[in-house]
């Protein structure tokens, strides 16, 4: 192999390049690379352009004779980038409505604030609005979100400014998609399948939950069964088959699915031993739900945290049969959390801290809150004060000994914005959800820079 002297001497480069020059090396490239993608979707976009322009001069009798025009451009696209002809027919689609239907986006991508994945989380949830004002104005609203987090965690927030901005409403759309609920199976390789299936995001987000409480449960008992016997304490029986399991999480939360979905309970022995005959485990969503539509005088949408936004039908059905109601109070002029009213005062900090992060606050984490470690910004033993002003969620055995054992360090500011500092001096804010919606909701009411 070749290697030209330009690729050895960059090559030289970033061999001895320095931890900042690493994070600024990497942030050129990704930008770079934006940049093509984007040039690269413009390119696609004419090819459909051509292909339409050579579909018209075809006369309309002609039903099959029209397909070929964009079956043979899709054809020697495939064949220059070695990709199926049918998907590259699906890009060029893709690449004409972007470049028509979403310049800004385009524009953001080419100057590399943000990258495909945060393309395609816009596009997706922007495709349904016909009306080009709506349009526009929600992908205004969207860039600010795309431009200060990762697709992920802006994934949600884009599709509630989609269903906010959207003149559609979206009892319609959900009754239209939940007529296409169904299950399936995919063949793979190697004696496996995939099974998958289509549901309301409630039921869906319901059953992913209620398996990872059967799977923790399990994983941990196989731990205590383990750690027993190396503590010299015998075991037998069921016990003694529950202290060699070593499946990890995933594939406990498949077995356990299979189990459920085959005999209505979990039967190996590790995993129906593992849980107590008296134990029930439920499932566990969060829903947020607007105070007039739960009442039904407001058709606002109310909001799966984590998913993004239901209808108001299906959110006042599951309000029904909770078992503890919390009200938010948020201001007015920032969107954010600023009380919550409970039955259970004894708590209200932890849940008002639940309901403002909804995730860890480590830049680019999902992980629920429910499932974070109360961290104070200023260290208790320093004199950090135990204040929703001075508290934050972070994962425990990832992003809270980040905090405390690096160079890592992190500010709180009014409204639960954490401004986070990287050993190498660069700055990441964290607005939490709540806020950074506000925000982009505040955006779409300005005159669009287009």
């Amino acid at each position: 192999m070749n290697t030209s002297p330009a690729t050895g001497s960059i090559a030289t480069s970033i061999a001895t390049a320095s931890h900042g020059a690493v994070i600024t090396g990497v942030e050129d490239t990704r930008q770079a690379i934006a940049a093509l993608q984007a040039e690269e979707l413009q390119w696609l976009a004419r090819a459909e352009a051509i292909a339409a322009e050579e579909t018209a001069r075809v006369p309309s009798s002609e039903g099959r004779e029209r397909e070929m025009p964009r079956r043979a451009m899709a054809a020697e696209l495939a064949a220059v980038l070695r990709r199926s002809d049918r998907g590259m027919q699906e890009r060029m689609r893709d690449a004409a409505v972007l470049v028509e239907g979403f310049p800004a986006t385009l524009a953001a991508l080419e100057a590399g604030r943000i990258d495909v994945a945060h393309v395609r989380v816009i596009q997706d949830a922007g495709a349904r609005i016909s009306d080009p004002g709506a349009r526009a104005r929600f992908e205004q609203a969207a860039l600010v979100v795309a431009e200060r987090e990762t697709p992920g965690r802006a994934k949600p927030i884009i599709l509630m400014l989609a269903q906010k901005l959207d003149p559609v409403p979206l009892e319609e759309r959900h009754a239209e998609a939940t007529a296409g609920r169904r299950v399936w199976v995919r063949d793979l390789d190697d004696g496996m399948a995939e099974l998958a299936a289509v549901l309301p995001a409630p039921l869906a987000y319901a059953i992913k939950d209620r398996l990872t409480a059967h799977a923790r449960e399990i994983v941990a008992a196989a731990r205590a069964a383990r750690a027993a016997g190396a503590g010299g304490e015998g075991t037998e029986g069921t016990a003694d088959v529950i202290a060699t399991d070593h499946r990890t999480t995933d594939q406990v939360r498949a077995d356990v699915l299979t189990d459920l979905l085959l005999t209505g309970h979990a039967t190996a022995p590790a995993s129906s031993g593992s849980i107590p005959e008296t134990a029930t485990i439920t499932a566990h969503v969060q829903i947020t739900i607007p105070a007039a539509t739960l009442t039904g005088e407001g058709t606002e949408p109310a909001e799966l945290v984590g998913y993004g936004p239901i209808d108001p039908d299906t959110a006042r059905h599951l309000a029904t049969t909770a078992e503890v109601w919390e009200r938010l109070f948020t201001s007015p002029a920032t969107g954010a959390v600023m009380q919550v009213d409970t039955y259970r005062p004894s708590v209200q900090m932890r849940r008002l801290l639940d309901a403002r992060d909804e995730h860890c606050r480590f830049p680019g984490c999902r992980r629920p809150a429910r499932l974070c470690d109360g961290d104070h910004t200023i260290d208790a033993a320093r004199g950090g004060p135990t204040r929703v002003t001075n508290l934050a969620n972070l994962g425990p055995g990832r992003h809270h000994p980040v905090k405390h054992g690096t160079a890592w360090s992190v500010v709180q500011k009014p409204d639960g914005i954490l401004q986070w500092t990287s050993p190498t001096g660069r700055v990441y804010v964290d607005i939490p959800r709540r806020v950074l919606e506000f925000m982009a909701l505040a955006a779409a009411e300005e005159h669009a820079p287009f």
